[in-house]
């Protein structure tokens, strides 16, 4: 079943093309990762998806319904955690209930039982200068899951974490993912990080503005998947179409 579809989407500023007549669909609790270089829109793309931003011309649909220009019809985590430092983790990762109306006290009791999966007993009252990067990327990612949309979007989010915090925070996504059962689109520059943890991976041009080809990945993925022949032949596979061989 097809949850998401992005349909023949363009953007430009200044008279150039950023995004040109992107077309593809999300199936649902399907995770897909957007790959490529920088200036290709990715982001342009998830903030017309957001309804941050107007596509110039195209669609967007989620369960076939038009939402293109309208907010608040996914679950947007932007690249950097944006954390308040001056609340305390408990406070940070309530604040889409608060704002849509729950009291304080009930948003707080909706939470908690999500720390012992999200991240760790006792940083609920923790402030984020207390966590580690890792950490407070988990909390960012509860936070956007509190949100309790049917689809997730992800910008680049894990980016800023050293590559030993990376392969953790991996394992730890799959396993969110796969137990929250969410529909999820991620950004990354990463190829292995697409491999590793998405379905179907769609790959963007910055000289075309588009897409160039997609790949789909083993759904259940083993332990030892990094180190796999299959593992290194998408990796070459994917290297060879973004011309980096």
């Amino acid at each position: 079943m097809n949850k998401l579809t992005i349909k023949e989407v363009s953007k430009s500023y200044d008279c150039k093309n950023v995004l040109k007549d992107i077309s593809f669909t999300v199936n649902e609790y399907e995770t897909v990762a957007i790959l490529g270089p920088n200036g290709c829109g990715k982001t342009t793309l998830f903030n017309i998806i957001a309804g941050l931003d107007s596509p110039d011309s195209g669609t967007i649909l989620i369960d076939d319904i038009n939402i293109t220009n309208t907010q608040g019809n996914v679950s947007y985590m932007p690249q950097n955690d944006l954390l308040l430092p001056y609340k305390t983790i408990i406070q940070n990762v309530s604040l889409p209930l608060i704002l849509n109306g729950t009291s304080k006290r009930d948003a707080y009791s909706a939470v908690k039982k999500y720390f012992n999966i999200f991240l760790e007993r006792g940083t609920e009252n923790k402030y984020p200068h207390e966590l580690s990067g890792g950490m407070k990327q988990r909390a960012a990612f509860l936070r956007t899951y509190m949100y309790s949309k049917d689809i997730l979007i992800l910008d680049e989010p894990f980016s800023a974490l050293d590559q030993i915090t990376k392969n953790t925070m991996y394992s730890w996504f799959l396993d969110i993912i796969n137990t929250f059962k969410k529909t999820t689109v991620f950004i990354t520059h990463n190829i292995e990080e697409a491999i590793l943890l998405a379905d179907t991976i769609y790959i963007f041009s910055s000289k075309t503005h588009g897409i160039i080809n997609n790949i789909n990945t083993p759904k259940d993925k083993k332990r030892d998947f990094l180190f796999s022949l299959e593992f290194i032949n998408y990796k070459k596979e994917i290297t060879d179409m973004l011309g980096l061989s």
